[in-house]
Protein backbone atom coordinates (compact mmCIF):
# COMPACT_ATOMS: atom_id res chain seq x y z
CA UNK A 1 0.00 0.00 0.00
CA UNK A 2 1.32 3.50 -1.13
CA UNK A 3 0.43 6.86 0.36
CA UNK A 4 0.68 10.35 -0.11
CA UNK A 5 3.69 11.68 2.23
CA UNK A 6 4.96 14.91 3.47
CA UNK A 7 8.30 15.31 4.07
CA UNK A 8 9.87 18.05 6.14
CA UNK A 9 13.54 18.36 6.49
CA UNK A 10 15.63 17.01 3.22
CA UNK A 11 19.29 17.48 5.07
CA UNK A 12 21.96 14.84 5.22
CA UNK A 13 19.21 12.27 6.90
CA UNK A 14 16.04 13.30 5.29
CA UNK A 15 16.89 13.21 1.51
CA UNK A 16 17.80 9.93 1.66
CA UNK A 17 15.40 8.77 3.51
CA UNK A 18 13.07 10.91 1.15
CA UNK A 19 14.44 9.31 -1.74
CA UNK A 20 13.81 5.78 -0.49
CA UNK A 21 10.46 6.16 -0.04
CA UNK A 22 9.82 7.10 -3.79
CA UNK A 23 11.40 4.00 -4.63
CA UNK A 24 9.11 2.29 -2.45
CA UNK A 25 6.00 3.84 -4.83
CA UNK A 26 5.75 6.38 -2.16
CA UNK A 27 3.90 9.80 -3.71
CA UNK A 28 6.27 11.91 -1.62
CA UNK A 29 6.31 15.69 -1.65
CA UNK A 30 8.95 17.76 0.42
CA UNK A 31 10.12 20.89 1.85
CA UNK A 32 13.46 22.03 3.41
CA UNK A 33 15.15 25.63 3.94
CA UNK A 34 17.89 25.09 1.94
CA UNK A 35 17.67 24.95 -1.47
CA UNK A 36 20.22 22.65 -2.35
CA UNK A 37 18.78 20.44 -0.33
CA UNK A 38 15.25 20.68 -2.25
CA UNK A 39 17.53 20.38 -5.51
CA UNK A 40 19.08 16.89 -4.64
CA UNK A 41 15.61 15.46 -3.46
CA UNK A 42 13.97 16.63 -6.48
CA UNK A 43 16.19 14.84 -8.68
CA UNK A 44 15.48 11.84 -7.09
CA UNK A 45 11.66 12.12 -7.85
CA UNK A 46 10.57 14.22 -4.32
CA UNK A 47 7.72 16.97 -5.36
CA UNK A 48 8.84 19.85 -3.98
CA UNK A 49 6.33 22.19 -2.10
CA UNK A 50 6.78 25.90 -1.03
CA UNK A 51 6.07 25.77 2.13
CA UNK A 52 5.81 23.23 5.07
CA UNK A 53 2.37 23.33 5.11
CA UNK A 54 1.70 23.27 1.54
CA UNK A 55 3.50 19.57 1.66
CA UNK A 56 1.38 18.68 3.80
CA UNK A 57 -1.96 20.15 3.07
CA UNK A 58 -3.34 16.82 0.92
CA UNK A 59 -0.35 14.19 2.99
CA UNK A 60 -1.72 10.99 4.67
CA UNK A 61 1.65 10.59 6.51
CA UNK A 62 3.85 13.73 7.76
CA UNK A 63 7.69 13.13 8.32
CA UNK A 64 9.87 15.32 9.79
CA UNK A 65 13.52 15.03 10.41
CA UNK A 66 14.17 18.39 11.80
CA UNK A 67 17.29 19.61 14.60
CA UNK A 68 15.71 20.16 17.38
CA UNK A 69 12.77 19.96 19.66
CA UNK A 70 12.19 23.56 19.23
CA UNK A 71 12.22 22.93 15.72
CA UNK A 72 10.22 20.00 15.46
CA UNK A 73 6.88 22.14 17.73
CA UNK A 74 7.35 25.03 15.45
CA UNK A 75 6.62 22.70 12.92
CA UNK A 76 3.70 20.94 14.19
CA UNK A 77 2.47 24.05 15.21
CA UNK A 78 2.46 25.27 11.31
CA UNK A 79 1.26 21.34 10.01
CA UNK A 80 -1.99 21.12 12.68
CA UNK A 81 -3.71 22.21 9.42
CA UNK A 82 -3.08 19.20 7.74
CA UNK A 83 -6.04 16.78 6.57
CA UNK A 84 -7.56 15.42 9.20
CA UNK A 85 -6.53 11.87 11.16
CA UNK A 86 -2.45 12.39 9.10
CA UNK A 87 -0.47 10.41 10.51
CA UNK A 88 2.73 12.49 12.23
CA UNK A 89 5.72 10.92 12.84
CA UNK A 90 8.65 12.59 13.72
CA UNK A 91 12.11 11.00 12.89
CA UNK A 92 14.18 13.76 14.37
CA UNK A 93 16.07 13.00 17.89
CA UNK A 94 14.58 15.38 20.57
CA UNK A 95 13.83 15.58 24.09
CA UNK A 96 11.62 12.88 25.04
CA UNK A 97 9.49 16.15 26.89
CA UNK A 98 9.43 17.81 23.45
CA UNK A 99 8.39 14.50 21.69
CA UNK A 100 5.07 13.89 24.21
CA UNK A 101 4.12 17.78 23.52
CA UNK A 102 4.48 17.07 19.63
CA UNK A 103 2.35 14.37 20.34
CA UNK A 104 -0.51 16.01 22.19
CA UNK A 105 0.11 18.87 19.50
CA UNK A 106 -0.57 16.53 16.64
CA UNK A 107 -3.46 14.55 18.59
CA UNK A 108 -5.62 17.67 19.87
CA UNK A 109 -5.46 18.84 16.29
CA UNK A 110 -7.39 15.14 15.11
CA UNK A 111 -4.25 13.88 14.13
CA UNK A 112 -2.30 10.89 14.97
CA UNK A 113 1.30 10.71 16.24
CA UNK A 114 4.18 8.62 16.43
CA UNK A 115 7.97 9.29 17.50
CA UNK A 116 10.56 7.36 15.44
CA UNK A 117 13.83 8.59 15.97
CA UNK A 118 16.94 6.22 13.72
CA UNK A 119 20.17 4.73 14.61
CA UNK A 120 22.41 4.37 11.32
CA UNK A 121 23.85 7.54 9.87
CA UNK A 122 23.78 8.70 6.64
CA UNK A 123 25.60 5.73 5.45
CA UNK A 124 22.02 4.24 6.76
CA UNK A 125 19.89 6.70 5.44
CA UNK A 126 21.02 5.98 2.03
CA UNK A 127 20.89 2.34 1.99
CA UNK A 128 17.45 2.26 3.65
CA UNK A 129 19.01 -0.01 6.42
CA UNK A 130 18.13 2.42 9.54
CA UNK A 131 17.05 1.25 12.86
CA UNK A 132 13.58 3.00 14.03
CA UNK A 133 12.80 3.37 17.38
CA UNK A 134 8.79 3.77 17.65
CA UNK A 135 7.43 5.28 20.48
CA UNK A 136 3.32 4.56 19.59
CA UNK A 137 0.26 3.16 20.62
CA UNK A 138 -0.23 -0.70 18.94
CA UNK A 139 -2.52 0.85 15.92
CA UNK A 140 -0.54 3.64 14.94
CA UNK A 141 2.77 1.30 15.54
CA UNK A 142 0.53 -0.92 13.05
CA UNK A 143 -0.19 2.07 10.39
CA UNK A 144 3.50 3.02 10.54
CA UNK A 145 5.79 0.37 9.89
CA UNK A 146 5.31 -0.67 6.65
CA UNK A 147 6.32 3.12 6.00
CA UNK A 148 9.26 2.92 8.39
CA UNK A 149 10.30 -0.39 6.42
CA UNK A 150 10.52 1.64 3.12
CA UNK A 151 13.55 3.26 4.87
CA UNK A 152 15.17 1.12 7.33
CA UNK A 153 15.80 -2.75 7.73
CA UNK A 154 14.86 -2.97 11.90
CA UNK A 155 11.45 -1.43 13.63
CA UNK A 156 11.25 -1.83 16.87
CA UNK A 157 7.88 -0.93 19.19
CA UNK A 158 9.29 0.61 21.99
CA UNK A 159 6.28 1.69 23.86
CA UNK A 160 3.88 4.91 24.20
CA UNK A 161 4.50 8.81 23.22
CA UNK A 162 8.47 9.54 24.00
CA UNK A 163 9.44 5.88 24.62
CA UNK A 164 11.29 6.15 21.02
CA UNK A 165 13.35 8.53 21.61
CA UNK A 166 13.98 6.94 25.16
CA UNK A 167 15.64 4.37 23.22
CA UNK A 168 17.58 6.28 21.21
CA UNK A 169 19.26 8.47 23.73
CA UNK A 170 19.91 5.33 25.87
CA UNK A 171 21.77 3.79 22.60
CA UNK A 172 23.30 6.49 22.10
CA UNK A 173 24.88 7.00 25.54
CA UNK A 174 26.33 3.41 24.74
CA UNK A 175 27.82 4.76 21.54
CA UNK A 176 29.31 7.81 22.63
CA UNK A 177 31.01 6.61 25.82
CA UNK A 178 32.12 3.58 23.72
CA UNK A 179 33.78 5.47 21.04
CA UNK A 180 36.03 6.81 23.70
CA UNK A 181 36.22 3.51 25.33
CA UNK A 182 37.48 2.56 22.18
CA UNK A 183 39.50 5.54 21.03
CA UNK A 184 41.13 5.25 24.72
CA UNK A 185 42.47 1.96 23.66
CA UNK A 186 44.02 2.80 20.49
CA UNK A 187 45.54 5.98 21.71
CA UNK A 188 47.07 3.87 25.00
CA UNK A 189 48.30 0.82 22.19
CA UNK A 190 50.07 3.16 19.88
CA UNK A 191 51.82 4.68 23.16
CA UNK A 192 52.61 0.99 24.00
CA UNK A 193 53.79 0.28 20.41
CA UNK A 194 50.79 -1.68 19.74
CA UNK A 195 49.94 -2.11 16.35
CA UNK A 196 46.25 -0.87 15.20
CA UNK A 197 45.83 -3.94 12.94
CA UNK A 198 46.92 -6.09 15.70
CA UNK A 199 45.30 -4.54 18.48
CA UNK A 200 42.01 -4.73 16.08
CA UNK A 201 42.04 -8.39 15.84
CA UNK A 202 42.38 -9.04 19.16
CA UNK A 203 39.67 -6.91 20.13
CA UNK A 204 37.18 -7.45 17.55
CA UNK A 205 37.13 -11.11 18.08
CA UNK A 206 37.39 -10.51 22.41
CA UNK A 207 35.69 -8.75 24.67
CA UNK A 208 36.48 -5.24 23.57
CA UNK A 209 34.18 -5.91 20.59
CA UNK A 210 31.60 -3.13 19.90
CA UNK A 211 29.83 -1.65 17.38
CA UNK A 212 32.14 1.44 17.31
CA UNK A 213 35.24 -0.78 17.09
CA UNK A 214 33.98 -3.34 14.49
CA UNK A 215 32.31 -0.76 12.21
CA UNK A 216 33.10 2.81 13.25
CA UNK A 217 36.85 2.12 13.89
CA UNK A 218 38.59 5.55 14.79
CA UNK A 219 41.56 4.76 12.83
CA UNK A 220 42.66 4.28 9.45
CA UNK A 221 42.87 0.77 7.64
CA UNK A 222 41.29 -2.22 9.74
CA UNK A 223 37.82 -1.18 8.96
CA UNK A 224 37.79 0.15 5.24
CA UNK A 225 34.79 1.87 5.34
CA UNK A 226 35.05 3.46 8.62
CA UNK A 227 35.26 7.56 8.44
CA UNK A 228 38.60 7.66 9.97
CA UNK A 229 39.73 6.63 5.93
CA UNK A 230 38.15 9.46 4.42
CA UNK A 231 39.96 12.36 6.55
CA UNK A 232 36.98 11.73 9.21
CA UNK A 233 34.04 12.92 6.99
CA UNK A 234 31.05 12.97 8.54
CA UNK A 235 28.43 9.39 8.86
CA UNK A 236 27.37 10.72 12.35
CA UNK A 237 28.62 14.20 13.10
CA UNK A 238 30.65 14.86 16.22
CA UNK A 239 28.05 17.65 16.64
CA UNK A 240 24.77 15.48 16.61
CA UNK A 241 26.61 12.88 19.75
CA UNK A 242 27.09 15.80 21.30
CA UNK A 243 23.82 16.82 21.29
CA UNK A 244 22.25 13.29 21.84
CA UNK A 245 24.73 12.62 24.68
CA UNK A 246 23.42 16.03 26.31
CA UNK A 247 19.69 14.64 25.95
CA UNK A 248 20.65 12.09 27.79
CA UNK A 249 22.80 13.56 30.56
CA UNK A 250 20.05 16.47 30.91
CA UNK A 251 16.88 13.14 30.93
CA UNK A 252 19.30 11.42 33.78
CA UNK A 253 19.60 15.11 35.76
CA UNK A 254 15.70 15.33 35.78
CA UNK A 255 15.60 11.87 36.87
CA UNK A 256 17.66 11.79 39.24
CA UNK A 257 19.70 8.97 37.72
CA UNK A 258 23.67 9.29 37.72
CA UNK A 259 25.45 9.00 34.54
CA UNK A 260 29.00 9.46 35.49
CA UNK A 261 30.73 8.04 32.57
CA UNK A 262 27.80 9.89 30.19
CA UNK A 263 28.17 13.43 31.41
CA UNK A 264 31.94 12.86 31.14
CA UNK A 265 31.33 11.92 27.39
CA UNK A 266 28.81 14.59 27.35
CA UNK A 267 31.34 17.19 27.70
CA UNK A 268 34.07 15.56 25.80
CA UNK A 269 31.88 15.87 22.41
CA UNK A 270 30.64 19.11 23.20
CA UNK A 271 34.29 20.67 23.47
CA UNK A 272 35.47 18.65 20.64
CA UNK A 273 32.12 19.77 18.43
CA UNK A 274 32.42 23.60 19.20
CA UNK A 275 35.96 23.66 18.28
CA UNK A 276 38.48 21.28 15.65
CA UNK A 277 35.59 18.30 15.73
CA UNK A 278 33.06 21.13 13.65
CA UNK A 279 31.91 18.50 10.90
CA UNK A 280 33.65 15.49 11.33
CA UNK A 281 32.44 12.00 12.03
CA UNK A 282 32.28 11.60 16.19
CA UNK A 283 34.94 9.09 15.87
CA UNK A 284 37.27 11.70 15.05
CA UNK A 285 37.28 12.66 19.06
CA UNK A 286 40.97 10.11 19.12
CA UNK A 287 42.44 13.27 17.59
CA UNK A 288 41.47 14.93 21.59
CA UNK A 289 42.57 12.05 23.37
CA UNK A 290 45.86 11.71 20.93
CA UNK A 291 46.49 16.01 21.36
CA UNK A 292 45.84 15.64 24.96
CA UNK A 293 48.35 12.24 25.48
CA UNK A 294 51.08 14.26 23.41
Amino acid sequence: MTHRIAFVGLGNMGGPMAANLVRAGHTVTGYDLVPEALDRAAGHGVRIAATAAEAAADAEVVLTMLPSGRHVLETYRELVTAKRDALFVDCSTIAVGDARVAADLARSAGHRAVDAPVSGGVPGAEAASLTFMVGADDTDFAAVEPVLTAMGRKVVHCGASGAGQAAKICNNLILGISMIAVSEAFVLGESLGLGHQALYDVASTASGQCWALTSNCPVPGPVPASPANRDYAAGFAAALMAKDLGLAADAATAHAVPVELASRAAELYSDFAAGEGAGLDFSAIITTLREKHA
